[in-house]
């Protein structure tokens, strides 16, 4: 990713042992990027759903992978 908040999103997905996910670079599309900061009330990029569900951005990815809280929330994605 160009962005190093997605970057460290990739990482911690990946150090959880993800290795399959979805993925839009909104750089491309104005109108994406700013439809996903309404659609979830949250209004920075990245943005991590899980199972439909909003999670959060990067800062609180990287909270709860610190925490061990990602890695469970993740467990059963694991592919």
């Amino acid at each position: 990713p160009q962005c190093g908040f997605s970057a460290l999103a990739v990482q911690a997905l990946n150090a959880c042992g993800v290795q399959q996910f979805f993925s839009v670079n909104v750089l491309e599309n104005p109108d994406i990027r700013q439809g996903i900061k309404e659609f979830a009330n949250w209004p920075t990029i990245p943005q991590l759903y899980v199972n439909g569900e909003f999670v959060g951005g990067s800062d609180i990815m990287k909270e709860m992978y610190q925490s061990g809280e990602l890695q469970k929330l993740l467990e059963g994605l694991k592919q």
